[in-house]
């Protein structure tokens, strides 16, 4: 087996950009590591922990440093396209950060760029929908690819988290509401299992009240049906307006699938790993936040122990950077999967808006 190594640069060098770089610091195909952010002393912090050759304040340089050969984006949902686009031109494999963007527009500038490619190659772009490689995912997938469920003919997903998360994401960027940044995850996850038909109608409802009353018009709950073109029918919930300490430390999800054949129940709660400590546990994505009990494992990308980093985002990152070194195939999202996630949460966004059905595809 053919085995390339890999200059990698990690554009955006917050949390998730931090994490990912560490995991391939330790990759063996990894022989060199350049870092970028908006704020440079971000970048310059980021170096230092990874061993990082080359750190700037300018994400342009960085992409098209001539040592670099593949490219994370890990930027606020904002910036994903203009590095995306730059990584495409230079000719270098690109993981993004879910959203691909935050609009159909800017997603189908990733698509065209990406399928044009550069010399008549298109660019091998994926984007970083983690749910995707949390074990238990990855095991229902190999089920439905069996024929083990038989035809999918309904589904459902249903997330909590708290009310602190929802505001500091929103702190982030006011268009990053639940929806978009989190039940996309779940949106995703269903697009890939159902896989074939295609969403035409959403139908949502929601509530506001506790981030209404902090300052942000979005809604603390939120229901949505999508309907195949095949018939299959999925239901979604969402809220991210619960008590500010609750034991949550990212996703508290439910997922279920009905075949034909089967059905998969997936409690991801994780309620029965309790843990209380008086001297507090962090938050994976809350610096300042700490709580008394907490669900174990319920980090979204998962845990370190033992000096090792544990979960869906180490997984996948070690997968894609497997597929670059190795050719080994990956499940991680296209562009063309990721756009029609993005549309879905739309959608879902303009259906409790208008208060009726909205039919995809989206116009304009």
């Amino acid at each position: 087996m053919q085995r390339n190594n890999i200059g990698l640069a990690v554009i955006g060098s917050g949390r998730i950009g931090t994490l990912r770089a560490r995991l391939a610091s330790e990759h063996p195909a990894v022989n060199f590591i350049a870092t970028s952010d908006l704020k440079p002393e971000n970048a310059r912090a980021l170096a230092d922990k990874v061993g990082a050759k080359v750190h700037s304040g300018n994400n342009l340089d960085i992409i098209n440093h001539p040592d670099v050969t593949a490219v994370i984006v890990s930027t606020a949902e904002g910036e994903h396209t203009e590095a995306v686009l730059a990584a495409i031109a230079a000719g270098k494999p690109v993981l993004v950060e879910k959203p691909i963007a935050l609009t159909t527009t800017e997603a189908d500038s990733i698509i065209v760029a990406a399928e044009r490619g550069v010399n008549g190659t298109a660019a091998n772009v994926r984007v970083g929908y983690s749910r995707r490689y949390k074990e238990r995912y990855l095991i229902a997938k190999e089920q439905i690819i069996q024929g083990r469920v038989g035809k999918i003919t309904g589904a459902a997903a249903r997330v909590f988290n708290s009310s602190s998360q929802a505001l500091a994401m929103l702190k982030r960027d006011p268009h990053a509401t639940p929806v978009v940044d989190a039940l996309t995850y779940y949106v995703d996850l269903m697009n890939w299992f159902v896989d074939g038909p295609k969403l035409v109608e959403v139908y949502s409802r929601g509530t506001k009240g506790v981030l209404k009353a902090a300052g942000h018009d979005v809604d603390d709950v939120c229901y949505s049906v999508l309907t195949y073109d095949d018939g299959t029918t999925v239901n979604l919930g969402i809220s991210y307006a619960l008590p500010e300490k609750y034991p949550a430390l990212g996703h508290a999800a439910r997922v279920e699938v009905l075949g034909t054949e089967g059905v998969m129940i997936l409690d991801d709660d994780h309620t029965d790993q309790i843990m209380y400590s008086n001297k507090g546990i962090p938050h994976v994505y809350l610096p300042d936040h700490t709580v008394n009990m907490v669900f174990l494992q319920s980090g979204t990308p998962g845990d370190w122990a033992l000096g090792e980093f544990w979960g869906p985002i180490a997984n996948e990152t070690r997968a894609w950077l497997d597929h670059l070194a190795t050719g080994k195939p990956c499940v991680l999202a296209t562009p063309r999967e990721a756009r029609a996630t993005l549309e879905a949460t739309l959608a879902i966004e303009l259906s409790v808006e208008s208060g009726k059905p909205v039919h995809l595809p989206l116009a304009g």
